[in-house]
């Protein structure tokens, strides 16, 4: 039977492998990987580096280009849009497990983080396994999120004592601003500068931002919420016009 592996490979620091990762990278017949385009390019070398630097044995690498994603839809058709690049998503990676893995070869996505956090590799390859074309299991190996690489480069604990910390992304914190009864919020896929949008009259909160986390364009910001937002507007602005790409992470901390 085939084998795929749904492997993290970290927030973008080479060094972020697991042993547990490069022991599935060398026993990975073919590699999947997704063209995103002159824009990511740099994203492309970098898993090209990992495969040369840690992989012996002989393998393929199998690219195809990623489907077309609506990025503009409101909140109400979000989920819509989503499901249905997934869905296309799904088509071509059928495809490729059929076309280009033998029956019981082993293939591998490298995944950016973990596959368990905001990576939907998991949930699309147990849709193709429900309809039951291609027969293969899956195996998932845990890497670095880009909330772990956050958390280390700001020397911070994400949970205080005794007390949740919430993980959210950006499109819900604008909607429907900071989750009552959580201190502690850290934030993803912010497309659209929601922490700038945060009430600060009532509470005080301070946020620790981290843009390319774990790669050496890593940037850093730290500091009071109203007086650091108009700065860290500017930077992922200045960034996403330099790299044509952004990818940040963010923990809001309530101060009592």
């Amino acid at each position: 039977m085939r084998t795929v592996y749904v492997i993290g490979i970290g927030a973008g620091d080479r060094d972020h492998l697991t042993l547990e990762a490069v022991a599935a990278m060398n026993r990975t017949d073919v590699f999947f990987t997704i063209d995103k385009g002159d824009a990511k390019g740099d994203l492309a070398a970098l898993r090209a580096e990992l495969l040369a630097r840690h992989v012996t044995r002989a393998h393929r690498v199998v690219t195809a280009r990623d489907p077309q994603r609506d990025r503009t839809a409101a909140t109400p058709g979000y989920a819509a849009a989503v499901g249905d690049w997934q869905e296309r998503r799904a088509a071509l990676y059928e495809r490729m497990l059929a076309d280009e893995l033998g029956d019981d070869g082993i293939g591998a996505f490298l995944v950016w983080g973990d596959p368990a956090l905001y990576d939907g590799t998991l949930r699309i390859l147990d849709g193709i396994r429900e309809r039951g074309r291609v027969v293969f299991d899956v195996v998932s190996i845990p890497g670095i999120s880009a909330v772990q690489a956050l958390a280390a480069a700001h020397r911070v604990v994400l949970n205080r004592v005794g007390r949740p910390f919430l993980v959210t992304t950006g499109r819900r914190l604008a909607d429907e601003g900071p989750p009552p009864g959580v201190d502690d919020v850290v934030v993803m896929l912010d497309a659209v500068d929601a922490f700038a949008r945060v009430p600060t009259d009532t509470a005080r909160w301070d946020i620790y931002w981290g843009a390319y986390l774990g790669t050496p364009d890593q940037v850093l910001v730290h500091g009071d919420l109203r007086e650091v937002r108009a700065r860290i507007v500017g930077l992922r602005a200045e960034l996403r016009a330099r790299k044509g790409w952004i990818m940040d992470t963010y923990l809001l901390r309530r101060i009592r």
